[in-house]
């Protein structure tokens, strides 16, 4: 396999990629335990708020539930289920309130079947077959040679890779929308009010910034991956 594969100056842009995921899951992790700290005056927890603002909405076939772990809050449509981890289903902190605000978010998207999240589902399988497939095939064409009849396995593996990039990219408005739908949820309802909000709009920003530094750590590695092989001779 060539070394240049293992190093070279394009490795730059997956340190860039690196870091940025590295500050932005740091980022995230310090707003959420500032603003874990601090109690809001409703008193509600996390699962609470998430029952009143789906009531509010009108949703009434999404059950809330209490899963292990920290920040794995999650909505399912295949089951309608909310997920919220340990730090948000019982805190009543205003870090809670906005992540169980943000995946009732989710959950208000497929109610109005917003197209985004429809199409983002549909893309689920194509983007697992993306990321898994890829980097196997790309490391099967360079070990038999990327100027041999092999190399239309790199060609596939880049391609793949890219269907995983978009997934990310399809991902951002979704989220994006999610916090929207939270912050004017929190607001309309009177769960959270004046500092609060602008507490749990922080945490929600924060957060946002992970899915941002995923997809841009993402473009860059596949940026690099066509620097590297996309315009080589076949012969």
């Amino acid at each position: 396999m060539p070394f240049y594969y293992f190093w070279d100056p394009t490795y730059i842009l997956v340190i860039i990629g690196l870091i940025l995921s590295l500050w932005a899951s740091s980022r995230v992790k310090s707003t959420y335990a500032k603003y874990s700290r601090v109690r809001s005056m409703s008193g509600m927890t996390g699962a609470d708020a998430a029952a009143r603002i789906l009531h509010a909405a009108g949703i009434y076939d999404v059950q809330i539930q209490h899963v292990s772990g920290n920040l794995t809050d999650h909505y399912d449509p295949r089951n309608k289920t909310l997920n919220l981890s340990d730090s948000v289903y019982g805190s009543p902190s205003v870090a809670a309130v906005g992540v169980a605000a943000h995946e009732c978010g989710h959950a208000i998207q497929d109610a109005k079947s917003y197209a985004p999240l429809k199409i983002r589902g549909a893309f689920v399988p194509v983007a697992n077959l993306g990321s898994g497939l890829s980097m196997p095939l790309i490391l099967i064409g360079l070990i038999f040679g990327v100027n041999s009849q092999w190399a239309i396995l790199v060609d596939i593996g880049i391609i793949l890779f890219s269907l995983a990039v978009l997934f990310q990219l399809i991902t951002l408005p979704v989220e994006f929308n999610a916090s929207r739908r939270a912050i004017q949820m929190v607001e309309s309802t009177g769960i959270l009010s004046g500092d609060e909000v602008d507490g749990t709009k922080k945490v929600l920003s924060a957060a946002a910034l992970t899915y941002v530094a995923s997809a841009a750590a993402a473009m860059l590695s596949l940026l690099r991956l066509i620097l590297l092989f996309g315009g080589r001779n076949r012969d």
